[in-house]
């Protein structure tokens, strides 16, 4: 039994975002009552979903490379991760960018600042 089987009792969340910072901010936050993996990219966020598929994926927007939009995109688009929840987030608040995120396909847009809690309360709706 791996140690993520015995630590079921807290659903397993990727943090994908290129600032390790936003990453150490969540582990702080949430660490109690999530179990948090990082992924840097987007590409090692489909890598690594692929590999341990986490109950849920918090996603950045704006990322060098393969950003947000198209991680989610491929992420919905691929047999082993469509179902994984898809949560982004980021400074971008705009309408459009809201839109753009929900027709990539995630089911969950935060605008940075967000309450912990609501994540928190919106992440375990959905797992």
């Amino acid at each position: 039994m791996s140690i993520r089987e015995q630590r079921k009792k807290a659903p397993h969340v990727l943090v994908v975002d290129d600032e390790y910072f936003n990453y150490e901010m969540l582990e702080v936050a949430l660490s109690d009552a999530l179990e948090l993996s990082y992924a840097d990219s987007g590409t090692s966020c489909l890598s690594n979903a692929i590999a341990d598929p986490p109950d849920a994926i918090l996603l950045d927007v704006c990322m060098p490379g393969l950003d947000g939009y198209d991680t989610c995109r491929m992420l919905k688009n691929t047999p082993e991760t469509k179902n994984i929840p898809v949560l982004m987030v980021s400074g971008l608040e705009s309408e459009q960018e809201k839109q753009a995120g929900f027709e990539a396909g995630c089911d969950a847009y935060f605008v940075k600042p967000f309450s912990m809690q609501s994540l928190l309360e919106k992440i375990k709706s959905m797992v």
